[in-house]
Formats: C-alpha cells, structure tokens, sequence
C-alpha cells in the first residue's frame, strides 16, 4: 500500500467516524432537543437523500473534468460548514439548510474517495483496497456512534453542539490530510463539438448496457437490504417479533461485527471467483436472511428464539455486504473507460441514494403492519438479486468478471500457455 492509498484510507475512516458521530442521534437533536417535532426531523433526513440526488449527478462530471481531488476538498468544506451550523441552528428553515450542505458534502465524498482508490490501485490490488475502505468505514461508523452516544445529554443543546463541531473538525483534519495526496492523474476527458458539458460521457454510460444491468441490480441490492435496516427491517423485528430496543442495538452490533471479522477472510474467496457468482451468492445468503426474519416474526418460538433469529439475520446481512465490498465497486471501475471512473462512481452512488431514499418509503409501512407481505416481497427481492446477477455475467468480459485470470494468463505468458490448466486455479 503507497503513501497516496494510505492516506486515503485514513480519509475514509475519519469520515466515517464523523457520520457515525451524529447521524444515530439526528432525529432525537431536531424533533426533541431543538424542539421542532417529528415532522422537522423527517424533513431534515429527506433533504439528505435529496440533497444527494441533486449534487451526484454534477459531481460525476467534475470529477471527471477537475479530477477527484478537488471536489473532495470542495465536499469535505460543505459538510464541515453544514455540521458546525446544524449544531449551532435552532430554527427548522436554518436547520434544513445545514441539512441540505452536510447532505450534500456526504453525498459527493463517497464517489471522489472511490475515484482516488480507482486511481491509486491496480486491477490487482483493486478488490483488496475497496475491501478496505469498507472494513474501516464500517469500523468508523461503530466507534463514532459509540462515542458520541455518551458525549450526548438529550436535557442539553450544548452537548449535541460539541457532537457537532467534533464532525466538523473531522472534516477539516480530513482536508489536511487529503491535501497531502499525490495520487495519479486519470487522463481528463474533453468534451465532443456540440455537446453540453458531460453530456458525451452520460451518452456513452447509458450506452454500455454491462453498466445500466449493474446499475439495475445494485438498485435492488440496496433497496433490499441498506434501506431497510432502520426502517422496514426494524419496525418489523419490534412490531412482528416484539423485539426490544436493546435486542435491536445488538442486532446492529452483530452486522457491524460480522463484517469486521469476515472481511479479510471473505476476500481471499471473493478474489478467487467470478463476481457475478459471488453477487448471485449474496442474493441466496440474503434470502436466508428473510427466511430467518420471518422465523422471528412469524414463527411460534419462544422469544429468546425469536431474538436471537433476528440478530442472526442482521449477522447473515453482514455477510453479504463483505463479500459485496471487494465486488461491486471493483467492478464499476473496471466497466468505466478511461478517465471515466468518477463519472461511473457518481452514478451508481446515485443509483444507491436513490434505493435508500425509496426502501424506507416503501418498507417502513410494510414492515409495521404487513408482515407476512413484507417478509415474502424482500424474500423475492433477494432470489431478484441471483437472476440479475447471472445475466449480468453473461455482459462481462471474461477479466471483467474474474480479474484473478488476467494474473494467471501474465505468469503463463513465460512459460506454458495460458489454456484451461492454468485458468482451472483461479475458478476453484
């Protein structure tokens, strides 16, 4: 790992330990310690996925235009003005507002991160750098969270307005730290004689048909499981299956821990195989994920039974994301042409806002009321995932889809040739 990648890494973990630092305790902060009621605080979480519908779009293109270096720093300086201004704001206009800039500043990080690791890593060591990022994301996020719920004091503002202003120097340590970067310069992209501004590389996204299937499938992917962790998953665990609101912290627990200890485990199986198969897997493992959900809910155990199936579907999930990490982000940077990655990035980071902006929409009523519809919709939802997944291999070139045989085609190339005994290792 060079110096650029690790300090990108760096950059990822300490954005994640600032979300994780104010994000849990969001809604309580506007509806109850500010005072503007529950109706404010489900506003300010919806201007922060429509926030990120409105910004993903041009950042791909400056990205692609400025490189991602630039419009890192850019978002990183929102987010930090609109963290310190949510915790200094007492009015629900001034509070949408910083809603809407820490909003927006998250949203455009995430594609301008994944962009440097594009361009600081290798088909090689590709898997194994966005295995990271999640792994330290994931890590962030917990010890964040955990930090800050006991900096909190719901009787006093003030405790909220340093959470606040800790996210925000965050942002700010995080400028330092990326401006130091020296990463490679992807080659700029120039716009065609008679069109818009990043209207040839839209074009010439929405023509590569791999792109649009893996767009389609990542939508289902995380509408079936991102977004309906907080919402749908969980009103249906304490509605259905009476789960307490203890048992549902250990369930989040248990993803996060999932995740952090099969990581790296998970990986030397992911780089080994096909990525299609691997997302097919997913789906299945998924599936049995909302077949033990409907255990819980649904089922005629004890409720020490039905607890503990719930937090194993919460594990189960867990595991899916980790061999999801070193697959998909991989992939839409491999799909990308040159000098395209960020625009490719932006767009499935649309692609993912727009299922965590609909899944609680659509989940959250279902899981409360409509059990057994839920469980059996999400169920098909996930076995959705293993059809889209095989078509979508059929898209793929044979290195797009296993990248481990382009090394193995390279180490023949001196010796024996490259024919079925020497790919026959890398599809074990």
């Amino acid at each position: 790992m060079g110096a650029a990648m690790r300090r990108i890494h760096v950059g990822n973990a300490l954005s994640a330990f600032g979300l994780g630092f104010t994000v849990p305790y969001l809604y309580v902060y506007v509806a109850q310690v500010r005072g503007l009621g529950s109706v404010t605080a489900g506003l300010v979480l919806a201007v922060f996925a429509v926030a990120a519908l409105i910004v993903l779009p041009f950042a791909g293109r400056a990205i692609v235009r400025r490189g991602p270096l630039p419009v890192l720093l850019v978002a990183l300086v929102t987010a930090a003005l609109g963290a310190l201004s949510l915790g200094l704001s007492a009015s629900a206009a001034t509070v949408l507002l910083s809603a809407a800039a820490l909003g927006a500043g998250q949203a455009v990080m995430q594609p301008a991160l994944a962009t440097m690791i594009v361009d600081c890593s290798t088909t090689e060591t590709r898997s194994r750098a966005f295995a990271m990022q999640f792994f330290l994301q994931n890590l962030g996020l917990g010890v964040g969270g955990l930090i800050g719920g006991h900096l909190v004091d719901t009787s006093s503002a003030s405790s909220f307005t340093l959470l606040f202003a800790i996210e925000a120097a965050m942002f700010l340590v995080l400028v330092a730290v990326m401006a130091t970067v020296r990463a490679p310069r992807a080659p700029r992209i120039e716009e065609a004689p008679g069109q818009g501004p990043g209207g040839g590389s839209w074009k010439q996204l929405l023509g590569n048909r791999a792109m649009v299937q893996l767009c389609v499938l990542g939508f289902v992917l995380f509408f079936a499981c991102y977004g309906q962790f907080e919402s749908g998953l969980s009103a249906y665990g304490v509605e259905a299956a009476g789960i307490s609101t203890s048992a549902l912290g250990t369930a989040l627990a248990a993803n996060t821990l999932m995740i952090v200890i099969a990581q790296f485990a998970v990986l030397k199986f992911v780089e080994r195989r096909k990525r299609s198969r691997v997302i097919a897997s997913v789906g299945l493992i998924w599936a049995v994920a909302w077949a033990v959900a409907g255990y819980a809910g649904l089922g005629h155990g004890s409720q020490t039974m039905a607890t503990a199936a719930f937090i194993s579907t919460y594990a189960l999930f867990g595991l899916g994301e980790a061999m999801l990490s070193p697959t998909l982000a991989p992939l839409v940077a491999d799909l990308a042409p040159t000098g395209l990655a960020g625009q490719y990035n932006s767009a499935f980071a649309l692609v993912k806002q727009l299922a965590l902006a609909i899944g609680p929409a659509v989940g959250g009523p279902l899981g409360a009321s409509m059990h057994g519809p839920y469980i059996v919709a999400f169920l098909l939802f996930s076995l959705g995932i293993t059809v889209l997944a095989v078509r979508l291999g059929r898209q793929l070139t044979d290195v797009q889809n296993q990248p481990s045989l382009a090394r193995s085609r390279v180490v023949t190339q001196g010796g024996a040739p490259a024919g079925a005994d020497a790919v026959a290792p890398a599809e074990a």
